[in-house]
């Protein structure tokens, strides 16, 4: 181990014998770190392990939608407030249907629904908070083996040319999936979908307001970021390289088209980028090893739950390994997380296969949205959900 390829947050590593290993200092990995921390576990028992270095994934240009709840956990552990957009509204609609709902923060208390921000400004802001609390940060190394012991878990990881053994008592994948690789899946599915990721202008934007647009191929989301909307498009795979291969102009008016003239005529867009879009998730726990986030479940971005489902992820495994860094303990994490991740999952499958396609179902959705536009109890219900989770 060296100083140029391990960072220390707090004076010199010890070359073993942690109690919580977390394999991945994403958001959801480094929030867990700190919020441990901030329940009484010593820092420096807790390792983060991350393939890229912190300056590297804070230059991450990708968009997050935070929800009202994962504020409130970033709070506590000293993160928020960073850059970020509220959204105060979320307006619901059916492209080519009568019927639309509209969610507003004032009708549940709260500051804003939700939050757009970027990725590298959320790990810029737990980087920070981790380096204080004196958390051990080994990046950039990359864990290339796990074996898990009756006492305790060894990960083989790699420091550049350097390699060692690490001993945890409990290891958590928080970024990819190493651990559990032969785990049953729960649920599995390709949605035949591509994502187009892109940053639009809009001549007569409305602030704070996002957009939620369900048309015959997936949803198509507009997420207000400063100026401007981060635009989440899903489309079938064959369409989405044709749109991607337009120039800006026959783009936009593509976009135009889809979308409809609710902000005016889009003027502007940057470079496109497209991600296949598929659904997994699995029962993801060992006796001394345990996946959230998005190690544990990927989700379809209908309703932007993926980020948020892993900060939940992080309260409660953290509160729990706060207790004691044992397998009792990730029993009673996989218990006490069915419920919202099974409400969670459900919710963004069902949305993106019936809610995002030419189902028989469709003609439905115009007089839901209706529905529940003029029924506050339902619009209570959504909201929430989307807030906070089941909780």
């Amino acid at each position: 181990m060296t100083a140029s390829t391990t960072q220390h947050a707090a004076g010199a590593l010890p070359e073993h014998d942690f109690d919580i290993a977390i394999c991945g200092a994403g958001p959801a990995g480094m929030a867990l770190a700190a919020l441990l921390v901030r329940r009484g576990t010593r820092p420096e028992r807790i390792c983060l392990i991350d393939a890229k270095t912190l300056e590297q994934a804070s230059h991450d240009p990708r968009v997050l939608a935070l929800s009202a709840g994962s504020r409130q956990i970033l709070e506590q552990i000293g993160a928020w407030p960073f850059p970020a957009t509220d959204i105060r509204q979320i307006h619901v609609s059916r492209r080519g249907q009568f019927g639309r709902a509209m969610i507003r923060c004032e009708e549940h208390n709260v500051p804003a629904l939700g939050y757009v921000t970027r990725y590298g400004d959320v790990v810029s802001a737990l980087g920070a908070v981790c380096a204080r609390l004196g958390i051990a940060t080994l990046r950039p190394a990359r864990v290339t083996g796990a074996e898990e012991l009756p006492q305790e878990v060894r990960l083989c990881i790699e420091e550049g040319a350097a390699r060692r053994t690490l001993r945890a008592a409990i290891a958590v994948q928080a970024e990819g999936g190493l651990f559990n690789e032969q785990a049953e899946r729960t649920l599995s599915r390709d949605y035949g979908q591509t994502a187009i990721i892109a940053q639009v202008r809009s001549s007569a934007p409305i602030a704070h307001r996002a957009y939620e647009r369900f048309t015959g191929e997936g949803p198509l989301a507009l997420l207000p970021q400063d100026d401007e909307y981060s635009l989440v498009w899903c489309l079938r795979p064959e369409n989405a390289q044709a749109v991607l291969a337009l120039d800006d102009a026959a783009f936009l008016q593509r976009l135009q088209q889809t979308f409809g003239q609710r902000l005016g005529r889009f003027t502007s867009a940057s470079r496109r980028l497209g991600f296949p879009l598929g659904l997994n998730a699995q029962s993801s726990a060992t006796a001394r090893t345990v996946a959230i986030g998005n190690a544990a479940q990927t989700l379809h971005p209908v309703a932007g739950q993926g980020l948020n489902l892993g900060l939940r992820d992080v309260a409660v495994l953290a509160r729990l390994l706060a207790q004691g860094a044992t397998p009792a303990m990730l029993g009673q994490f996989l218990a006490q997380r069915r419920a919202d991740r099974g409400v969670t999952v459900r919710l963004t499958d069902t949305m993106a296969r019936i809610f995002a396609n030419d189902s028989p179902l469709q003609p439905l959705l115009g007089a839901s949205l209706a529905a529940i536009d003029l029924a506050a109890p339902a619009r209570g219900i959504l909201a929430e959900l989307m807030m906070y989770g089941r909780r």
